[in-house]
């Protein structure tokens, strides 16, 4: 018998006062796989995100993890939630929140103790384990917040927004986090506003929108199948650009932000050459030019429309 996929969603739909959330959302994870999850704001991820937590019941379709129902015990002792929102309390020590957090999440008391152990040393706190919660940095606050979900070792966890608000180090040590929890073969399902995040940490990657899954695959396959051998253009001036300027580029394809030129380019030489000529022609000065593969983020301007942040 075929082992179960840590995560199955089939046809997933839900409304809310008669306006889709999920409109025939189907997604799978595979063993040890991390699968981003991108979308504009409103587009359904907190939605498919809080029905796989169990938090919020489809009204049609069909989602098992492990092969049962998000409800069911089997799937709430696999699954692991870290929200957004740090959820610790500041009280506490480093130690309790976790030991409390171990008891909600039916840690048997026999191996409380050394769960808690393993989450802090994981967590690069074990020199900070009986000081006050309140007392920590962000990214601390962020790490210890990531043991909290995971001190059960769930074998699919749910991971919404982990770096948001941290410094680069933090940042650094969660992305080993994340590496290490992958290698030691657990699931992830993982949200960002961070489009190098998701290049950097994920298998695949999903892109949502207005409640359903518009694109799906790795970051090559969606660069191929969404802009084929298209190039990025970038032009930065050395100066504001003016009005007739600007209109001359938007007519040559390229888009301008303050003193930043950008270009999806199928003919990258020519095309190059025509907006140079523009500069030129416009007695305006280029500081710097780039050229380079097309990015994640253009795949999503491409088939969105908008910024992952609108």
């Amino acid at each position: 018998m075929a082992e179960e996929l840590p995560l199955e969603i089939r046809d997933v739909s839900k409304a809310f006062a008669g306006r889709p959330a999920l409109d025939g959302v189907a997604l799978t994870i595979s063993p040890a796989e991390i699968l981003g999850l991108l979308g504009p704001n409103g587009a359904g991820k907190t939605t498919l995100v809080r029905s796989v937590a169990g938090r919020v019941r489809p009204d049609s379709g069909r989602l098992r993890i492990f092969g049962h129902p998000p409800a069911d015990p089997e799937a709430t002792a696999a699954r692991g939630w870290v929200p957004q929102e740090i959820a610790l309390y500041p009280l506490l020590t480093p130690r309790e929140n976790l030991w409390t957090f171990g008891r909600y999440q039916g840690v048997p008391p026999a191996d409380l103790e050394a769960a808690v152990a393993r989450s802090l040393d994981w967590i690069g706190l074990a020199d900070r384990a009986n000081d006050k919660t309140a007392d920590l940095s962000g990214g601390m606050k962020r790490r210890l917040n990531i043991a909290l979900g995971t001190i059960h070792a769930p074998r699919l966890l749910l991971l919404d927004e982990p770096t948001v608000g941290v410094d680069p180090q933090s940042r650094e040590r969660i992305y080993a986090m994340i590496g290490e929890l992958k290698s030691r073969g657990v699931s992830l399902l993982y949200t960002t506003h961070y489009m190098e995040e998701a290049e950097r940490l994920c298998d695949r990657i999903a892109i949502i929108d207005h409640g359903r899954i518009i694109a799906l695959g790795t970051r090559d396959e969606l660069v191929r199948s969404t802009l084929g051998n298209r190039q990025t253009v970038r032009i930065d001036a050395d100066g504001p650009i003016a009005p007739a300027l600007r209109e001359k580029l938007t007519r040559l394809g390229a888009s301008a932000d303050g003193t930043v030129v950008r270009l999806l380019a199928e003919d990258a030489p020519r095309q190059i050459r025509e907006l140079l000529e523009a500069f030129h022609a416009g007695d305006a000065g280029v500081r710097d030019l780039t050229l380079k593969q097309a990015s994640l983020e253009e795949v999503f301007l491409h088939l969105t429309g908008r910024e992952l942040r609108e």
